[in-house]
């Protein structure tokens, strides 16, 4: 299996590492038979050469698998510099990572990672909440994730963080929603996106579902929950917002903060309504 955003839709996928470096985290399947590994240079820039002959036009590239920014500069520059000759037309180069692959980095090193366009990371924030982030095991605190952030965009990185809906169960929704909102404000990032949580047979938190020690919030629960994040969130500089993933029960665009009060009249009408317009379960996917 190999995901990416959906904003790398039209991206030449270039498989860089294999799975995910920490590949811990309860909620998440995409990993679970694919041990991290990180490919060998020369079969990565053959990949490249191949998918120049009918890839030529190339103007975004995408790095995956879960993390390739866990690989040092020694690895990625050679990658990158075999993209930036292979493509002539290329203008973006994208990846996940984790906080922990941004903090271990110096900011020359995150510099010079943009200045040959690798310029755009998208990083799992989860929930702004310490307490749902140990109990998925995502490895990392709100506040290193806040710093990771704050570290890239200093360095010039386009960065957009994903939060999960329904993660903190009904047991954590609001602190789950209220710190996330928080956490967001902190951040600043260029891009937000909120994931509604599907529970996956096989993951770590379907065993806590199965034997209700996880409590999934019903599908209106997780808009209200979608309203307090978004209540909590405090930006004065234009931050993108989407609920465009094919989870997620109600699709929203717009940005931050010229469209914040917009956001919430639209889930007051979805409340009000009973929820009646949301997206049904069989129209949903990860």
């Amino acid at each position: 299996m190999v995901i990416r955003p959906p904003s790398e839709a039209e991206s030449f996928i270039l498989q860089v590492t294999y799975g995910c470096s920490h590949n811990k985290c309860s909620f998440c399947p995409t990993y679970l038979n694919k041990p991290f590994q990180a490919r060998k240079i020369e079969d990565i820039l053959k990949d490249i050469r191949e998918a120049q002959n009918d890839m030529s036009y190339t103007r975004r590239v995408f790095l995956a698998d879960g993390n390739a920014m866990v690989l040092s500069n020694e690895k990625l520059v050679p990658i990158l510099d075999g993209l930036n000759s292979g493509f002539p037309t290329l203008q973006r180069i994208g990846t996940y990572a984790n906080a922990d692959d941004i903090l271990r980095k110096t900011d020359r090193e995150l510099k010079d990672l943009v200045r040959k366009k690798l310029s755009m990371i998208y990083i799992g924030l989860e929930s702004g909440n310490n307490k749902v982030l140990e109990k998925i095991h995502k490895g990392t605190t709100v506040e290193s994730m806040i710093e990771a952030v704050q570290k890239a965009q200093n360095a010039g990185f386009k960065v957009s963080v994903i939060g999960l809906l329904g993660l903190g169960g009904t047991e954590l929704w609001e602190e789950h929603a209220i710190d996330t909102g928080k956490a967001i404000t902190a951040m600043r990032p260029l891009y937000f996106s909120l994931l509604t949580l599907m529970i996956v047979k096989g993951t770590g938190l379907y065993t806590e579902w199965k034997d209700k020690k996880f409590v999934l919030p019903e599908p209106l629960d997780m808009i209200k929950e979608m309203k307090l994040i978004i209540e909590n969130i405090n930006v004065s500089s234009g931050c993108i917002f989407r609920t465009n993933h094919a989870s997620n029960y109600l699709p929203l665009s717009g940005r931050f903060p010229n469209d914040k009060e917009k956001f919430l009249r639209d889930i007051d009408l979805v409340i009000k309504e009973g929820g009646n317009s949301l997206k049904p379960e069989w129209g949903r996917g990860l």
